[in-house]
């Protein structure tokens, strides 16, 4: 999978944006970015100005977009980037004004390379905005997340449309790196989850990847858990998602996607219901050693860990040693959980349950 600086987009200089490392960053599942690296080095009194002079431009429509590309490309060189945008008059209304003033380019599909740059380049600030802990709390409370959401909505495989989407998903997956169920709270009371689900079945690499590490985020969250197991048809329905998605990885390896499918897997066995008709239902490809050859590496062991704890929990002790011999699992399940349902919860019960018919 190619980054953006070899795609056709990087045609125009107005996309500093590299999608593939927008799934790296977000799909290294260690914590807060401010956790993955060193933090930058303080800004000197006349970089920080010109900081503030690029902000400032941001609310001048005609400086706009030369402004979005600079800013882009140092918002991981500038500490404070994030409190700078929420705190200057009138950025997060202009980057909001980016984002809208393409919605007519969505349907019918008529985005072009040079605006979907540009938009990319607002929703990289924003990013910023919604991992940075002094600034994520104002980000989730004003709901700018549902701006992003017809964006994600979107189904066009063209590159303009993958890449807005790609770094859309990247914005959602700051918000959820960090285990804060307020987040959770939140995105389930949307569509995030049907809107992730239909990306894990028809995106890209990289955007399946992203999807699915924020459907593993919102699981591992005992309300995400809740949600999916709250009846045996959204549990089947979501179950046919993963298995369809175990079914293209035996011809299309990725071992990161693989990871994070597993995992969703392995917190099913945390619910009594999920965990039986995982025993029905886990895909056979699992069982038989199929994916041996996509988990060579040292990286790799988490994921042979995780297969193997699957393996054990279902029942198949035999079968987990075969992965790892010496595994001594141990998972904690918690009690039976409540399942209140969100307000929109059956418009989402119903999409994933037209998943399931068309895989039968």
């Amino acid at each position: 999978m190619s980054t953006v600086s070899s795609s056709p987009l990087s045609s125009s200089a107005t996309s500093p944006i590299n999608q593939q490392q927008i799934s790296s960053n977000i799909t290294n599942d260690t914590g807060d970015f401010s956790q993955n690296q060193p933090p930058p080095p303080p800004l000197d009194k006349e970089a920080l100005q010109h900081i503030y002079s690029l902000v400032k431009d941001l609310t001048i429509p005609e400086k706009r977009e030369n402004a979005l590309v600079d800013l882009s490309k140092k918002r991981e060189t500038v500490p404070d980037l994030a409190p700078i945008l929420l705190n200057s008059f009138g950025t997060i209304a202009a980057l909001l004004q980016e984002i809208v003033s393409i919605y007519p380019l969505l349907s019918p599909p008529k985005l072009k390379a040079l605006p979907s740059n540009r938009v990319c380049n607002a929703l990289a600030l924003l990013q910023c905005v919604a991992s940075h802990p002094d600034t994520r709390t104002y980000f989730l409370h004003s709901h700018i997340p549902l701006f992003l959401y017809p964006f994600l909505n979107t189904s066009s495989k063209n590159r303009p449309f993958e890449y807005l989407r790609l770094t859309s998903l990247g914005v959602i997956g700051a918000l959820v790196k960090v285990d804060d169920s307020t987040v959770i709270d939140f995105l389930l009371s949307t569509e995030i989850m049907t809107l992730c689900v239909r990306i894990m079945e028809t995106g890209s690499e990289l955007s399946k990847t992203v999807a699915t590490f924020i459907v593993q985020k919102i699981l591992l969250d005992d309300m995400g858990l809740n949600y999916i197991c709250v009846s045996n048809e959204r549990i089947m329905a979501f179950l046919a998602v993963l298995a369809n998605m175990i079914q293209q990885l035996i011809d299309q390896s990725s071992p990161r996607l693989l990871k994070h499918v597993i995992r969703c897997y392995l917190r099913l066995t945390d619910n009594p219901k999920s965990k039986e008709s995982l025993r029905q239902f886990l895909p056979e490809s699992l069982k038989n050693g199929t994916f041996n050859s996509h988990l060579k590496d040292e990286k790799d062991f988490t994921t042979k860990r995780w297969l193997s704890q699957l393996l054990f929990l279902l029942g198949d002790p035999s079968q987990a040693n075969a992965f790892n011999p010496n595994l001594n699992p141990s998972i904690n399940t918690p009690p039976n959980l409540s399942a209140p349902l969100s307000n929109i919860s059956a418009a989402i019960n119903q999409s994933l349950s037209r998943n399931l018919n068309m895989h039968n």
